[in-house]
């Protein structure tokens, strides 16, 4: 499958689901996306070029695969009203961080969302017990605790009661969580046990973002 029809393929499944350093740095997964960024605002800014339209993001993943080889993921963040293509810059084992030129951050164990860095009202870490029963395309329920760092620098759980079920598109795995006089849900397509396409609940200030697997 050629990379343009792997791109058009994960944007339907995401509206589904949605309803200056060292040569090392510059060569780096987000040197390269830094330096993709940088050429397209200093073509906008030249008086002999017309305004370029901002790139769809079919366009922008595109781009991204044609000129970086690594690993790279596209989130579209709700709340912010933007949607951004992030490398892989870190891997701990099972956890994968992935990040922006202006380093945001998110950390995915199998394109589970574990946490977030540099947006803001981060969430420093998700533990998910319904995670086995998701991966399993399974029904069942759970608990999810989610930590977040408080004004005061303490780090505070919030726990979630879970439910997970088909949902209503084939292929589709949805989490039903209430407590603490909120509910979210989140959606997920997995292949072959990891999480391809989904959408994820980040917390009750950045709400929702919907992540797809560009190349894993």
């Amino acid at each position: 499958m050629n990379g343009a029809l792997k791109i058009t393929l994960a944007a339907s499944l995401v509206a589904g689901l949605a309803a200056c350093g060292n040569d090392d740095e510059r060569s780096g997964p987000l040197g390269v996306l830094a330096q993709t960024a940088s050429q397209v605002v200093a073509q906008r800014r030249a008086a002999d070029q017309p305004v370029v339209a901002p790139k769809s993001p079919q366009e922008a993943a595109a781009e991204a695969l044609r000129v970086n080889p690594g690993p790279l993921i596209q989130a579209g963040f709700e709340s912010l009203d933007r949607t951004q293509v992030m490398a892989l810059t870190g891997q701990n084992g099972a956890l994968r961080t992935y990040m922006t030129p202006a380093e945001e951050a998110l950390i995915l164990r199998g394109g589970m969302l574990v946490g977030t860095r540099g947006l803001g009202h981060d969430l420093s870490v998700a533990e998910p017990q319904t995670e086995t029963l998701i991966r399993a395309g399974a029904t069942g329920t759970g608990v999810r605790i989610m930590r977040y760092f408080a004004g005061d620098g303490v780090e505070r759980p919030l726990q979630f009661s879970c439910t997970v079920g088909a949902g209503p598109r084939p292929g589709v795995t949805v989490e039903s969580c209430q407590g603490h006089g909120t509910s979210f849900q989140n959606s997920y397509m997995v292949a072959g046990g990891q999480i391809a396409v989904s959408r994820q609940w980040i917390g009750p200030n950045l709400g929702y973002v919907t992540i797809q697997t560009l190349r894993p």
